[in-house]
C-alpha cells in the first residue's frame, strides 16, 4: 500500500469542526463564572459572558488600538497626579452583577473601588471605541449602554470613528442622559472626573 495516498480511517471532510474538542467547552446557556474566567484568552482574544451565554468578540484594527492608547494616556495623565483611582485597557474581564461579564475597551474605577487583585467588578468609567461593523455598533451604542446604566457605571464614553464624534453618558436614576455628542473642533468633557476633558480632533489623529 502507497502510505503516502493511503486515507486515515477516521479522516473526514476538511472544514468539519472538530467536535471532541467542541464538547470540552459548555454549550451556549450552560457556560458558568469559573468555566468562563478559566477560558485560555491567547492572542488577547476578547469574550463576553451573560447569563450562561458567551460572545467573541471581533479583534480590534491598528487604528482602534491607537485611539485606546491614545485616550487611556490621557486618562492616566489625570487620575495619576490628583490619585483619583486607576485605569486600565482590555482584555480585562468586568463583573457587572453575577453571570453578567463585560471587556470595555477602557475602565476607570475611583481609588475606593479599586480591586484588591482579580478582576474588578465595578466601573466607575467605561469607554468604548465603536468597530465598524454593525454588530459592535448595535453592542456599544444600544447593549452596552443598557447594561452599563443598570449596573450603575456612572459615566460612558462612547468614541465613534466613523462619525468621528464622541458621545458622553451620565448616569441620573439609574438612566444615561447626554452630557454632549461632542464632534470634531470641540472638548469632550467628563462630568465624573472634574477638569477632564480631551479634544476630539487629537482623539482621531490618533488613528492616523
Amino acid at each position: 500500500m502507497n502510505m503516502t495516498t493511503a486515507k486515515c480511517p477516521y479522516q473526514t471532510k476538511a472544514g468539519t469542526p472538530v467536535w471532541e474538542l467542541a464538547r470540552v467547552f459548555p454549550g451556549q446557556g450552560y457556560w458558568t463564572e469559573e468555566e468562563y474566567l478559566e477560558l485560555d484568552r491567547t492572542g488577547n482574544m476578547l469574550v463576553e459572558l451573560t447569563d450562561g451565554y458567551v460572545e467573541v468578540l471581533p479583534m480590534p484594527t491598528w487604528e482602534h488600538q491607537k485611539i485606546v492608547l491614545w485616550f487611556a494616556g490621557a486618562l492616566l495623565a489625570f487620575i495619576g497626579p490628583r490619585k483619583l483611582g486607576e485605569a486600565v485597557c482590555a482584555p480585562v474581564p468586568t463583573r457587572l452583577r453575577k453571570n453578567k461579564w463585560r471587556e470595555p475597551d477602557i475602565i476607570f474605577v475611583l481609588k475606593e473601588h479599586v480591586p484588591q487583585g482579580g478582576y474588578p467588578d465595578h466601573a466607575d468609567l467605561a469607554v468604548e471605541v465603536v468597530s465598524e461593523d454593525a454588530k459592535s455598533r448595535q453592542r456599544d451604542y444600544r447593549d452596552k449602554r443598557k447594561d452599563y446604566a443598570v449596573h450603575g457605571v456612572s459615566e460612558y464614553w462612547i468614541v465613534d470613528p466613523q462619525a468621528e464624534q464622541i458621545t458622553v453618558l451620565t448616569l441620573k436614576a439609574g438612566r444615561y442622559v447626554e452630557r454632549g455628542v461632542f464632534k470634531k473642533g470641540t472638548m469632550a468633557s467628563s462630568a465624573l472626573l472634574k477638569g477632564f476633558e480631551v479634544s476630539v480632533d487629537a482623539v482621531f489623529a490618533a488613528a492616523k
